[in-house]
């Protein structure tokens, strides 16, 4: 009987790989932006054809997220990307000034190494690999062990369609083995200008010394509903934002902390959206069920990206038909904080505080929490109260 070391396999794949890019790239520093653009529009064009077929076997091949969402976000990427690059050079001369003798020239990086996430593959692929080639890159995939044929059919409709329209051979690849080995072997070969990570924290942490890399993964968001809000506006917002996708897009809101003067109304417009709150017995079944009871905010990788009727039956406890996201009401922050790491599934805290300033202080300390979250909201009419949130935040954006 034949053993295959998949480690020794896949650090080998990856120096094959990494040298074809290495070749690919050297003829596209020769390509001009008219000839990367119209690559790159044929690639956008083919996903869209068939992005609905891709997302069905993410889902199916992940188990995460919901087919219907997932299908509007790859499609809002694409729109997004046409218009973002619509007249946007990369290579070539971007700007001459004549007058102080200064050329801005822009050139290619050379190889990027991508890390692809298990939540989104097809995004994440799609995203990588017109971005790569619209500024001249070659590019090389690590599939995520459990979307691995995912990733592999979307590089390789990508690929197809980049070559027919003359793309250098091995300007885009994508690894077979899947394996940490492996992607770590991509990430520290020499062909490699620049890493780029869409969620892997593991890998992230073990990345070479030396290398470039840009890191963008899900942390828990605050979001603070202000008394001068629209209240009814702001909680279907946030019931929709949280519910999207069974609650696994990065920047969706997983703390609600409510002005106590409308925090009644909150309450009452959150069931009216489909919210349910759950009581102590049922959040302890719900905790137990995500495996945070010990392990603080770290959820069982079988319960991410279901939807909240699910986990509730899966919990054991009965929530109404249509539910879209289960709530728990908090008082404090705790030392043990079980909700302290991104919950990645339609799960909600909700606060309340007497004024803006402990609102303030409450969506800080949330953002200082496991994760250093990334991003706050606030759902307010009063121009100063959004202007001093947005100066005091320990936060990229507001």
């Amino acid at each position: 009987m034949k053993f295959v070391d998949r480690d020794l396999m896949a650090v080998q794949e990856a120096r094959v790989l990494m040298e074809e890019a290495g070749e690919a790239k050297t003829v596209l520093g020769r390509w001009k932006q008219e000839n990367l653009d119209r690559v790159v529009h044929a690639m956008m064009k083919a996903c869209s054809e068939r992005v609905e077929m891709l997302v069905q076997m993410a889902v199916r091949e992940t188990g995460y997220g919901e087919i219907t969402d997932q299908v509007r976000m790859c499609r809002f990427l694409i729109a997004s990307l046409e218009k973002s690059f619509e007249n946007m050079r990369c290579v070539g001369i971007l700007e001459s000034c004549e007058g102080e003798g200064v050329l801005e020239i822009g050139v290619p990086l050379g190889v990027i190494a991508v890390a692809v996430p298990a939540l989104s593959p097809v995004s994440a692929v799609l995203f990588g690999a017109v971005s790569a080639v619209k500024a001249g890159n070659a590019v090389v995939f690590a599939p995520h062990p459990r979307a691995v044929e995912t990733t592999k059919k979307t590089v390789q409709i990508l690929r197809e369609v980049a070559l027919a329209e003359g793309l250098p051979d091995g300007a885009i690849s994508c690894m077979e083995t899947s394996a940490k080995e492996g992607a770590l072997e991509l990430f520290g070969h020499p062909q490699t200008s620049l890493i780029l990570n869409m969620g892997e924290e593991a890998l992230y942490r073990e990345s070479p010394a030396g290398k470039t890399v840009i890191y963008g993964g899900i942390v828990p968001s605050p979001v603070f509903i202000e008394r001068s809000a629209d209240v009814r506006q702001a909680v279907a917002d946030i019931v929709a934002g949280r519910s999207f996708n069974c609650g696994i897009v990065a920047g969706s809101e997983q703390y609600v902390v409510a002005d106590s003067r409308i925090a009644e109304i909150a309450k009452q417009e959150m069931i009216s959206c489909g919210a349910y709150f759950m009581d102590e017995k049922e959040e302890k079944k719900l905790i137990c069920l995500l495996g945070i009871g010990e392990k603080q905010g770290c959820a069982e990788k079988e319960y991410i990206g279901k939807s909240a009727e699910w986990l509730a039956t899966k919990a054991g406890f009965s929530v109404p038909k249509g539910t879209r996201v289960l709530v728990s009401e908090q008082t404090y922050i705790t030392d043990f904080n079980p909700y302290a790491n991104a919950l990645l599934c339609p799960v909600i805290v909700f606060y309340i505080e007497s004024d803006w300033t402990h609102a303030c202080e409450k969506c800080m300390e949330l953002l200082m929490g496991e994760n250093h979250g990334n991003t706050l909201a606030i759902h307010s009419t009063d121009a100063e109260i959004i202007r001093q949130f947005a100066l005091k935040k320990p936060v990229g954006r507001v």
